[in-house]
């Protein structure tokens, strides 16, 4: 494990005792929609996966939710019948969907690990991967992409969420007092400013990299959206700068 997976394992522990947004847990009566047919999933902030994203009836379907701990997506498709692993580097993200399986009955596998080594998991063992905006806390995206690749079976499907490197040409604390002023290039490296102990250290990939890198892996491109924060940065006023995707191993 390296010294950046070591620092952001420990951040995500902490965001969860901070009870920041993706480290809340589904509630209830989430649960209890999705055990009845009613369910939907996100892999960015806002919007949600298109139904005919999904490549057969869920129930169907062997899954793998990648860097995806925090109790949101493994357990609504693990409560729609869904045969479900999660799998995160922060023990204290996957505790969250313990706790829910445990909560609500429900059968949910997780695994701890790094997202760029799924060395845990054979050749083609699952129908759908998961996963959402998360590869900004890898400083080489490419290897995510063909782990990804090689656990799913022949024409299983990738749902993935990732940020536009828009994002991080501004400087964060300028942007937090509305202003947009250019301060990094593209890839961006989170090791260029100082890293505080409590925050993830972030990466911004190239889109050839979360793009073409994809295509690399033997994914086919099927579909693509964009969505941001909700209005809740001020760049949201200017573009979207999350991503996401669907492909399709060839």
């Amino acid at each position: 494990m390296t010294k950046i997976t070591k620092h952001n394992e420990k951040a995500w522990d902490r965001k969860v005792e901070d009870q920041v947004r993706y480290t809340r847990a589904v509630d209830a009566e989430v649960i209890k929609k999705a055990s009845a047919g009613d369910w939907s999933v996100g892999v960015t902030a806002v919007r949600q996966v298109p139904m005919d994203w999904f490549p057969a009836p869920v129930h169907t379907l062997k899954i793998l939710c990648l860097a995806s701990g925090g109790g949101q997506q493994g357990p609504v498709l693990a409560a729609a019948g869904a045969d479900v692993t999660v799998f995160d580097l922060s023990a204290a993200q996957l505790e969250q969907d313990k706790r829910v399986s445990e909560r609500e009955g429900l059968s949910l596998q997780t695994v701890q690990g790094d997202m760029t080594d799924l060395s845990v998991f054979e050749d083609e063992t699952f129908d759908l991967i998961v996963h959402p905006v998360s590869n900004v806390f890898v400083e080489n995206v490419r290897p995510v992409w063909k782990e990804a690749s090689r656990v799913l079976k022949t024409k299983g499907t990738l749902i993935a969420g990732f940020m536009n490197p828009v994002l991080y040409l501004f400087d964060d604390q300028k942007e937090e007092q509305g202003k947009l002023e250019v301060a990094h290039a593209i890839p961006y490296s989170g090791l260029e400013d100082p890293v505080e102990e409590n925050e993830a250290i972030e990466f911004g990939h190239t889109l050839e990299d979360q793009i073409q890198g994809q295509i690399e892996a033997g994914l086919l491109m099927t579909g693509f959206y964009e969505d941001d924060f909700g209005d809740g940065r001020t760049i949201d006023k200017y573009i979207k700068t999350m991503i996401a995707t669907k492909a399709v191993k060839g």
